[in-house]
């Protein structure tokens, strides 16, 4: 619990770009149902709302005054999502402004969830952007007062946010943004990931381009790229990362198994081991799913929580609804299951193809599944 004093900058722990803060009961459900819905997001509220389930979301609580909040978050966060009445913001951050340079994107909700407002820096710091974004998550009104922001395309540092996708580095953002503000070639190559990205009325600028492969866009010589993947890209087709920014859509399922009391390194060990050989990124894993017998397991529940990875148990008998490609008698005997690794992450992933079928390394089971959008 954050306890707020005056002139004491508080603790907070930030996780992700950007804060959603809320002070009514409304607010705070509204809150957490975006804050599933756009994983970029941290979120505080208060104290008296609390649910029971905060440490286990990464929820942070606080008492006090939000005013006494703002500072530490105006320090620290790329942007801030307030569910809180205009005037109010308005009010307390006021004290804390200082350019339009180093502010903070600000977007104010009301209560209703009816109207998504961009407060503050809306073009340098991507408030607009952001209030699309979120509208757009909500099914709400996104309100744009800048009267330039007339440009509907694609916000470089956002792209994908609503859905979790990550970029691999920042270092090209700022280059590839200036290459879609000022409508040069811009090359996207979507392998993997959600497919409705595109949040706008109107069609794709003609400028940018979608191309069914790497290769096809590096023929092309676009001058900027957007390549969405779960893939580490090999090194001819780094060319493109000259001008280019990769995003993580979460698109990869661990299925796993271990002997009790392991240990989070060995668990981390065979995970990066695995998605190596594999070639594909850790960014991208969305969940760890096994059976239910292992709910408590402390290098699960420490792995998924470090990362933020979703942790799914299954029943014996849902496990055994899966089309098993290597049915154990000896695992059945001691689980009730004829699997783990491999039909958690197929029942999960809804697919009966694996990446990788079970691997057995030292103290650890692992399969791997991709989601298809």
């Amino acid at each position: 619990m954050i306890e707020l004093q005056e002139g004491i900058l508080p603790d907070i722990h930030v996780r992700h770009p950007y804060a959603i803060v809320a002070i009514t009961k409304h607010g705070v459900q509204m809150g957490r149902e975006l804050q599933q819905s756009f994983a970029s997001a941290d979120l505080y509220y208060m104290g008296k709302f609390t649910k029971g389930d905060e440490e286990e979301r990464n929820i942070q609580l606080f008492n006090g005054s939000v005013r006494l909040l703002l500072p530490a978050l105006f320090k620290q966060y790329k942007g801030l999502i307030l569910i809180i009445s205009l005037g109010a913001v308005v009010r307390m951050i006021a004290p804390i402004l200082v350019d339009k340079k180093k502010d903070p994107a600000v977007v104010v909700i009301d209560d209703r969830g009816e109207h998504v407002i961009s407060v503050l820096s809306g073009h340098l710091g991507g408030a607009n952007a952001l209030t699309h974004e979120i509208a757009n998550v909500m099914g709400a009104k996104a309100v744009i007062t800048t009267a330039s922001d007339v440009q509907k395309t694609i916000p470089v540092d956002l792209f994908g946010a609503r859905f979790g996708w990550v970029w691999d580095s920042e270092e090209k953002l700022t280059p590839v943004s200036a290459s879609v503000v000022n409508e040069e070639h811009v090359a996207i190559v979507q392998e993997t990931g959600e497919k409705n990205w595109w949040m706008h009325e109107t069609p794709m600028p003609k400028e940018i381009i979608i191309y069914p492969t790497i290769k096809d866009a590096i023929q092309a010589e676009p001058q900027a790229s957007l390549i969405i993947t779960d893939r580490l890209l090999q090194p001819s087709e780094e060319i493109l990362l000259e001008n280019g920014v990769v995003y993580r859509p979460k698109s990869l399922v661990l299925g796993m198994g271990c002997n009790r009391g392991t240990s989070l390194d060995e668990v981390e060990a065979v995970i990066d081991e695995t998605l190596i050989e594999l070639q594909l990124s850790k960014k991208s894993v969305k969940a760890l799913c096994t059976i239910d017998l292992k709910k408590d397991e402390s290098c699960f529940l420490a792995i998924t929580e470090k990362y933020g990875w979703e942790f799914v148990t299954y029943t014996p008998a849902e496990l055994n609804e899966m089309p098993l490609p290597n049915p154990s008698e000896t695992v059945f005997k001691f689980t009730g299951a004829y699997g783990v690794s491999e039909p958690a992450a197929m029942r999960y992933a809804k697919t009966s193809d694996l990446l990788l079928q079970k691997k057995k390394s030292g103290n650890v089971t692992i399969s791997v599944a991709r989601l298809s959008f």
